[in-house]
């Protein structure tokens, strides 16, 4: 499996990434079936959060490291500081409190990538920048990440941190996927748009992409007249993404491939480094994952895909 390096990071880090969203210890054997088929397929990076299933997420991947003995193999992203019903958490009292949880639940002493889940416009980013490096320095934290923060906000917390001899954010995870967005999937979440893919393709900051195959919208389960799944026809049901996905299907049939294989090719063939959070539940699932990480797609191609006023 390719991989991708992320700036203070020291190991390679997979271009697909296991979602541990759906990681509860009463399905452990299943974790482990899942984890080691991904270690097995050659990937090594594993997304989880703070938020994610109570905290069980974390505890099952801790288990499974400690029990596997391959802790320094394994690349951790997890995330935290995400709202409450109180409101947004971004502030150094949450990010210390929720990175201290995750590394007791993980059974570690260190995360490899520590993303923010959500952003407060309102905090400075000096506030949140200064925040993390104090974790950074005490080696807590390898390289540090925005999920579901703009450009423009990561471009800001990086001037702040070089012009204070800081280290700065080295990677996003932002939603960027082939159907693109009608409106925010969950609140405060960030689909990545042409203006944020320029500014990737300019600044070369990896791209880790969550939902990264919209939700199975390009599986075929999906029709402008099945209307029973009321997030994803608010999220995804557009005249363009229906193009979008007829030229998937399109350009499958050309290259012997299914649509969603296409969708995450389309992740994946970026002109800026880009990894594919996927959430393979079987066998099946990963294999069809591992076969669209190997397409290969012409900077054309991506443009007819993503663009319906496009022709070739």
């Amino acid at each position: 499996m390719q991989t991708i390096r992320i700036e203070g990071l020291d190991k390679p880090v997979s271009r697909l990434i296991q979602g541990g969203d759906f990681f509860r210890e009463n399905e452990y054997d299943m974790v482990c079936r899942v984890l080691d088929d991904f270690f097995a397929a050659g990937g090594n990076a594993i997304d989880t959060a703070h938020i994610y299933c109570g905290g069980e997420s974390e505890t099952t991947i801790g288990r499974w490291m400690r029990e596997r003995g391959n802790r320094e193999q394994v690349v951790i992203l997890t995330k935290g500081a995400h709202h409450d019903r109180t409101g947004p958490r971004v502030n150094p009292q949450a990010i210390e409190h929720d990175l201290l949880t995750s590394l007791e639940r993980l059974g570690t002493d260190y995360i490899d990538l520590y993303a923010l889940h959500r952003d407060d416009p309102a905090v400075p980013v000096s506030v949140i920048v200064d925040a993390l490096n104090e974790h950074i320095r005490a080696g807590r934290i390898r390289a540090i990440g925005g999920s579901n923060w703009t450009h423009a906000r990561l471009q800001e917390a990086n001037d702040y941190a070089a012009a204070n001899g800081l280290v700065g954010f080295t990677f996003s995870s932002p939603n960027l996927s082939l159907a693109k967005a009608n409106e925010p999937r969950w609140a405060g979440c960030v689909s990545t748009d042409s203006a944020a893919q320029e500014w990737h393709g300019r600044t070369r900051m990896p791209l880790l992409s969550w939902s990264s195959q919209a939700g199975g919208f390009f599986t075929g389960r999906f029709a402008p007249d099945r209307l029973e799944d009321k997030e994803m026809v608010r999220v995804y049901y557009s005249d363009d993404n229906w193009e979008r996905l007829r030229r998937a299907e399109a350009l499958g049939k050309e290259k012997g491939v299914t649509a969603i294989q296409i969708a995450l090719a389309y992740v994946l063939n970026q002109p800026f480094p880009t990894a594919a959070l996927v959430g393979a539940r079987n066998a099946a699932e990963l294999a069809s994952c591992c076969q669209g990480a190997d397409i290969r797609l012409t900077a054309e191609e991506v443009r007819w895909l993503e663009d319906p006023s496009y022709h070739r």
